[in-house]
């Protein structure tokens, strides 16, 4: 928008979360933008930061994680969440599967269901609960429902989706990408819809007037992705817990 058509970041950030062994309300991310580019140019970026890190601190793209050997070299497998979820669970996880379907699908896996939560939102907790523990190789998981995905354009073809991916590893997040949504209008609509659904989903945005009337303004089609440095540095050091690789982690009190 400032008419840069590459920008990075790296920085300290805070969510007002829970805190276990992958998990810390303050950590550590860096996020790319580039104008014109697309989820291939991002997961081209994301492969190829990864691979240089880990030539960088281990001197080889086959790094042992928690007894586990992982296979950073070539090119990563693309998956959609949907195709995944399918997989796991032994039966169509799509769109075009009733709410009712998709209700009863969650509970037998055990999630606790929320009464609002719509069809993309299942979809995504059925495949957080089924698939992604499984997913130990670097995946590139696209496709995501648009109902979890505020910031994303729509997939071509089923506006229910969206040009989105999250890179998985050891069964962990480790970066998050899109075709950034650059249309005023679709992305106000969207805003609150989030708003909306802060009664009952933690992690819902608020309304941002400052990023609506940038986006008046003009933004290009643009590729996002946001890569987290703390889980990176954890897979690169065997590090078991985030605190491990922390600069300064919440210390419990000294015991007399």
């Amino acid at each position: 928008m400032g008419g840069f058509e590459k920008v990075y970041e790296m920085g300290r950030i805070f969510r007002n979360e829970g805190m276990d062994q992958t998990h810390n309300p303050e950590f550590t991310t860096i996020e790319a933008y580039q104008a014109f580019g697309d989820l291939n140019t991002m997961m081209d970026l994301t492969r190829g930061m990864v691979q240089a890190a880990a030539m960088a601190a281990c001197g080889t793209l086959q790094v042992e994680y928690q007894g586990q050997t992982i296979d950073l070299s070539g090119d990563w497998e693309v998956r959609t969440m949907c195709d995944l979820a399918t997989e796991a669970v032994g039966e169509p996880i799509n769109t075009d599967r009733s709410l009712e379907d998709l209700r009863a699908i969650a509970q037998r896996l055990g999630i606790k269901v929320e009464e609002k939560w719509g069809t993309g939102k299942l979809i995504s907790e059925i495949f957080e609960e089924a698939c992604e523990e499984k997913l130990v190789q670097p995946i590139f998981v696209t496709e995501h429902p648009l109902e979890v995905s505020p910031l994303a354009k729509k997939l071509p073809g089923n506006p229910q989706l969206t040009e989105r991916f999250e890179l998985f590893i050891c069964g962990h997040e480790y970066a998050n990408a899109f075709n950034e949504l650059n249309d005023p209008v679709d992305q106000a609509e969207r805003f609150h819809a989030q708003v909306a659904a802060k009664d009952y989903d933690d992690e819902a945005m608020g309304y941002d007037a400052d990023y609506i009337r940038a986006l008046e303004y003009g933004m290009p089609p643009a590729g996002g992705m946001g890569l987290g440095i703390d889980r990176l540095v954890m897979l690169l050091t065997d590090s078991a817990s985030i605190r491990d690789v922390l600069l300064y982690p919440a210390m419990k009190p000294e015991a007399e």
